[in-house]
C-alpha cells in the first residue's frame, strides 16, 4: 500500500477507485465498504484509493471539544493495508481545505488531483466549506466530470448502526466484548516501546511503556483503565499481559497519557520496537491509592485476575 501525505503529492495519478472519510476506528461498518470499494476497482481495472484527513477535522475546528480518537493515524493506515487498499491519502486538513467550496473540493481534488473515477462513499456523506455537499450534489458533479457516483448502506448489527461514535461509546464504558463485535477484532494501540520512570521494575512488575494521545491534536485516548491484554510483536503469537492506559494518578500529577503493559514471564529489553497492544476486557478503573505498597499490592490483584483469564481460555 502506498502513502501519501496529501493530494498534491502525486507525480503520476493513475485512475482510482475512492472513498472518503475520516474512518476513525475501521470498524465493521468501515471495513464493508472498504471491501466493497477494493472488489469495484478491480471490476473496473482502477486502483483502490482511500482519502483521509490529518487531524480529524472536528480537531481543527475546536480540539478541546472533538472527541476522543478510537486509532491513531499508524493503527489507521495498518486496518487500510489489512483490506488490501492500494493506495491512502492522508490529506492535511487545514484553514486552506476547510475553505474548498464543494464544487472545489470535486474539480480539484477528486478530479484534478485524484483522477477519481469511482467514487464510494457512505450514505451520511457531506464534504466541502460548511458540509454543503451530499450524494445528490456528488452524482450530479460526477455526470458532469465523468466520473461514477455509488453509496453503501449503513452496517447494522442488531438493528444498531455500527458507526464510530457508537464504538467510541462502547470504548469509554470499558465493554470491550462489544467493542471487540463493533470492530470485528480486539481494540489495539501501536507505538514504539519508550523508556518510562522504571518504577514498574522497582515493584516488580516491568512494564512496556507506549506514548499516547500526546500528539497537539490528540490529546484523549478513547478508553482508560486496566485490563486484560495481549501483545502483538515480539513473539509469533500474541503475548498475555495486563496493562494499564490513563494518567498514573498514584505517581504522575502531568496529565500524560500512557500505556503501560507489563508481559507475564518475559524478561528482554525491547526498547524502540513497535508493539500492538491489544486491551481485551477491562478489570477496573484507574484509582490513586496512598501509598506504593498499596499501589503494589493492586498491581499483583490485577496481574493475576489477567492471568486467570488467559488460563480460563485455555480451556474453552
Amino acid at each position: 500500500m502506498n502513502v501519501f501525505r496529501g493530494s498534491t503529492q502525486f507525480s503520476v495519478r493513475p485512475a482510482c477507485a475512492l472513498s472518503i472519510g475520516n474512518f476513525d476506528g475501521v470498524h465493521r461498518g468501515h471495513r464493508t465498504l472498504l471491501k466493497q470499494l477494493q472488489s469495484g476497482a478491480q471490476e473496473r481495472g482502477l486502483e483502490s484509493c482511500v482519502l483521509t484527513f490529518e487531524p480529524h477535522p472536528k480537531e481543527f475546528f475546536s480540539a478541546e471539544q472533538a472527541p476522543p480518537r478510537i486509532l491513531n493515524l499508524r493503527d489507521k493506515l495498518a486496518a487500510f493495508a489489512k483490506v488490501g487498499i492500494d493506495r491512502v491519502v492522508v490529506e492535511h486538513f487545514n484553514s486552506a481545505f476547510a475553505r474548498l467550496s464543494a464544487d472545489e473540493f470535486v474539480s480539484e481534488i477528486l478530479v484534478k488531483q485524484l483522477n477519481a473515477k469511482w467514487v464510494l462513499i457512505g450514505d451520511d456523506f457531506c464534504y466541502g466549506a460548511k458540509r454543503v455537499g451530499n450524494f445528490a450534489s456528488l452524482k450530479a458533479a460526477g455526470e458532469q466530470y465523468g466520473f461514477e457516483v455509488s453509496s453503501i448502506d449503513t452496517v447494522l448489527e442488531d438493528g444498531e448502526r455500527i458507526s464510530s461514535s457508537a464504538l467510541r461509546d462502547a470504548l469509554a464504558n470499558g465493554n470491550m466484548e462489544l467493542v471487540t463485535k463493533l470492530l470485528g477484532r480486539p481494540y489495539g494501540i501501536s507505538g514504539h516501546v519508550i523508556h518510562g520512570q522504571k518504577l514498574g521494575r522497582q515493584l516488580g512488575f516491568p512494564t512496556l511503556n507506549l506514548a499516547v494521545a500526546n500528539h497537539l491534536h490528540h490529546r484523549k485516548p478513547a478508553t482508560s483503565g486496566i485490563f486484560t491484554a495481549q501483545v502483538i510483536g515480539l513473539s509469533e503469537n500474541p503475548l498475555p499481559a495486563v496493562a494499564s492506559l490513563g494518567v498514573r494518578p498514584t505517581v504522575e500529577d502531568q496529565g500524560r497519557v500512557l500505556l503501560e503493559t507489563h508481559l507475564f514471564d518475559f524478561n528482554q529489553e525491547v526498547y524502540g520496537k513497535i508493539i500492538t497492544v491489544e486491551l481485551l476486557e477491562k478489570i477496573r478503573d484507574e484509582a490513586k491509592y496512598a501509598d506504593l505498597d498499596t499501589l503494589t499490592q493492586a498491581i499483583a490483584s490485577d496481574a493475576a485476575h489477567a492471568r486467570n483469564y488467559f488460563k480460563k481460555k485455555e480451556y474453552v
